[in-house]
């Protein structure tokens, strides 16, 4: 298995800077993981962060992109120390860059996170609130999404469909029930929920299975959906 491999050549690699811990979240922890597909969603607790392991990881990183999954590998990389609220330094997208642990990230690690080197995130992590959980989901579809909605050419990407209706069906059960679900799972809800039937199976699809002929207006369609949806998810819950 190509992911194996690839987390394999990873943690070798980073086992000269002798991280304290490795966690795996989002779909490869909850058990929704498409190779090829999923994101490889990695956090890695390191003694110390100095210019020098910024360097090293740099080099790192450099060396696996000739692996087949390279490019859907993230990792933050945080200290036993970090104030987990602050900004934390981050591979994603070829290149690294500083973004917080949000606290969707840190629930996920503390029910279902999987430890591929070291200490458990329980014995790292400050646990999450249903409260904190809630009025960051609230923040995210408010404050994130919606103004989305307004640059049409945004949309025209499948993983902007993808993740604005993926996100807002499993924030609508956060909200309502306070807890996690897999973007299957979502996918499976978006119909009750007023999400456009054939967009809802052209990401089906794609994501699982042999692509659909694709809905010519879906970014339309799920920008006039959303508005609506959102807006209301937030008025009720905000």
């Amino acid at each position: 298995m190509q992911t194996e491999v690839l987390l394999d050549r990873f943690l070798s690699g980073l086992a000269p800077l002798a991280p304290v811990a490795v966690w795996a979240h989002g779909s490869l922890a909850g058990g929704d993981y498409q190779e090829g597909r999923s994101d490889l969603d990695l956090i890695a607790v390191l003694p110390s962060i100095t210019p020098r392991t910024v360097w090293r990881l740099a080099k790192l990183h450099a060396r696996l992109r000739a692996e087949p999954l390279a490019g859907q590998l993230h990792c933050t990389y945080l200290t036993p120390s970090a104030d987990i609220d602050r900004t934390h330094l981050t591979w994603a997208h070829s290149e690294l860059f500083k973004r917080p642990v949000s606290p969707v990230t840190r629930r996920e690690l503390h029910t279902f996170g999987r430890v591929l080197h070291g200490k458990p995130p329980t014995d790292l992590l400050p646990s999450v609130t249903d409260r904190e959980l809630a009025d960051f989901v609230i923040r995210d579809q408010r404050d994130f999404w919606r103004p989305t909605l307004d640059n049409a050419e945004l949309w025209t990407r499948d993983v902007w469909v993808d993740l604005g209706l993926l996100t807002f069906a499993r924030a609508t059960v956060t909200l309502r029930e306070g807890r996690l679900i897999s973007k299957r799972e979502a996918l499976e809800l978006l119909p009750g929920l007023g999400a456009p039937i054939e967009v809802v199976e052209d990401i089906r699809g794609r994501r699982y299975g042999d692509p659909v002929p694709t809905v010519e207006d879906r970014a339309a369609r799920t920008r006039s959906y959303l508005g609506p949806a959102i807006d209301g998810l937030v008025a009720a819950y905000g």
